[in-house]
């Protein structure tokens, strides 16, 4: 679809794949909401935006993902402004070297890399289904690969041994079976929701708080990463491009459809995560 006038709602905007996709959406005219927590960052998005794009509307909210009522609070900024919306663009994430909870004393990974893209969702469906046709765009990963399936009886790895990748796998996974479940209960409405591999992209994702890990897993990782441009590229495709008008529940990677694994079909598990994270995003 034409982005020009479109209003785009991204997380996780101020760096690597995000900011990447927001510089891209700007470039086609849309007006955008970025959500960040850290405020300096955020205004400095900002200002690259419209020194390069001076045409471009955007607006900044901030809000902590790992928290609940940051969540409803950046979502009803949003509703506040009366404006249509035709793009959620769930992007924001986290990758932790150790287990840490969040300021609702959830496992941060989970939290921020799942149930901030589930709540966020929940909360503004509406004013996605009276803007449709609309897109719902989330980031997952090639990652959920790393696991076999949803640890229902362990969800937060509170006493499951804390592997970092196994862990932010476990995550995106999430992502997965959410989307072909969201899918599913927007059918016919007008609203579509898929999601996206980056590929290995090299951002600040995982260096939040060891810098030395995070700089050990860059140079290991450095001949296979991709620039963040080139990451944004799967997002930037799914979220405009017009022969997706009526494609929703799929996992794309290279901007094209890709088959996953029978434990992210599992609708099942995806019914039961449903219901696990609307028990979650109640508690605040």
């Amino acid at each position: 679809m034409s982005m020009l006038n479109k209003v785009c709602l991204i997380t996780g905007a101020t760096s690597g794949i995000g900011r990447a996709t927001a510089l891209a959406l700007a470039e086609q005219g849309a007006e955008l909401f970025v959500v960040c927590r850290n405020a300096s960052k955020g205004e400095s998005l900002l200002k690259e935006i419209s020194q390069q794009y001076p045409q471009c509307f955007v607006t900044l909210l901030l809000g902590d993902l790992g928290c609940l009522a940051d969540i409803r609070k950046v979502a009803q900024q949003f509703i506040d402004t009366g404006k249509p919306l035709h793009l959620l663009l769930n992007n924001a994430g986290v990758v932790n070297p150790r287990r840490k909870q969040s300021r609702d004393g959830i496992e941060e990974t989970f939290a921020v890399n799942h149930l901030a893209y589930f709540l966020l969702t929940e909360l503004l469906l509406d004013v996605l289904l009276r803007s449709a046709p609309a897109r719902i765009v989330s980031v997952a990963s090639e990652a959920y690969t790393f696991v076999k399936g949803v640890q229902f009886d362990d969800i937060e790895f509170s006493t499951t041994a804390y592997k970092t990748f196994k862990v932010y796998g476990h995550s995106k996974l999430c992502n997965i079976l959410w989307t072909r479940q969201l899918a599913k209960k927007l059918e016919g409405s007008g609203v579509t929701a898929n999601c996206v591999h980056p590929g290995a992209v090299n951002t600040s994702l995982g260096q939040q708080e060891h810098i030395l890990i995070g700089k050990v897993i860059a140079v290991l990782m450095k001949p296979f990463f991709r620039s963040p441009a080139a990451g944004a590229a799967t997002s930037i495709f799914v979220a405009t491009s017009p022969t997706l008008d009526n494609v929703s529940g799929e996992y794309f990677s290279n901007s094209k459809p890709k088959g996953i694994r029978p434990w992210a079909t599992d609708d099942q598990a995806a019914e039961r995560l449903w219901q696990v994270s609307k028990d979650y995003t109640q508690r605040a």
